[in-house]
């Protein structure tokens, strides 16, 4: 009887804990499809009285949230292709390579999770500044092309390959970067979809830094977009939650139909090594 009791609890504070962490989601979407200032009455409406498109519309054709979503899409593209490709050579090169100074350097990488990074944003900026990178999208690319928390991530699970592969490949006459490609890469797959999805969604939602790099409003992401659209529509809680729904729709989409591999890869890359 207890232990059903005890099963019961549990499950019903789940189930609650899970309705409290969905209802501001929930109420977001409900909002975006209400009439404009339906959202303002009091006690406010849960669901809207008469669903409607307007606030879509006004986005996407009158406030140009199309051309920020496409920024978006380009620069979260771009970092995370970027960032695989150097995070995984960097990754596998401090488990399996042997040249000097290996271990200091790694230390020195782990040494950088533990600096904050707006410590760095004024000398980086400066330094895009000094070789022409502000208000262009390589001073948001540049910066991300490769990450400490990304490198340790591969490291850790390169770790765990079997060092018996590399060498029968050389006895083969492989070269290194064919053994990275063929042998590797394929070993490597649980830890890119991991790393992949971590990469994209921190670059879709980053804020802090593409508002300091892109001055130039033809080049804002969508969190940038957003942002300068709530100072002149202030208080349009609608056309906000349509603009919220369109930033948080595409990256939960992804994480939900790729959440298996990415919470695999990173209990597998926590353990290996």
């Amino acid at each position: 009887m207890m232990p059903r009791m005890a099963k019961v609890i549990i499950n019903g504070l789940l189930i609650g804990g899970t309705i409290v962490a969905l209802f501001p989601l929930l109420w977001m979407l409900s909002v975006s499809f209400m009439q404009p200032s339906a959202a303002s009455a009091l006690p406010p409406p849960l669901l809207p009285a008469h669903a409607t498109f307007y606030n879509y519309e006004l986005l996407f054709l009158r406030a140009g949230v199309g051309s920020y979503l496409l920024n978006s899409l380009f620069v979260s593209t771009a970092i995370t292709v970027l960032s695989l490709a150097i995070n995984l050579m960097a990754g596998y090169a401090f488990a399996k390579l042997r040249f000097a100074g290996r271990q200091q350097l790694f230390k020195t990488v782990i040494g950088m999770l533990v600096i904050p990074a707006q410590v760095a944003m004024l000398p980086l900026f400066l330094m895009l500044k000094y070789i022409g990178l502000v208000n262009n999208y390589g001073g948001v690319i540049v910066p991300a092309m490769s990450t400490a928390f990304g490198i340790f991530l591969v490291r850790q699970y390169a770790r765990g390959i079997p060092d018996e592969l590399m060498e029968a490949a050389r006895i083969d006459g492989a070269g290194e970067f064919r053994i990275f490609v063929q042998i590797v890469l394929p070993l490597l797959k649980p830890i890119m979809v991991t790393l992949a999805i971590f990469t994209f969604l921190t670059a879709w939602n980053d804020f802090m830094w593409p508002l300091i790099v892109l001055t130039g409003q033809g080049h804002y992401t969508l969190p940038l977009g957003l942002a300068s659209l709530a100072r002149e529509h202030a208080t349009d809680t609608e056309l906000m939650m349509a603009g919220s729904v369109v930033t948080v729709l595409p990256v939960l989409v992804l994480f939900l139909a790729l959440q298996r591999y990415y919470l695999e890869g990173l209990l597998i890359g926590s353990v290996k090594g």
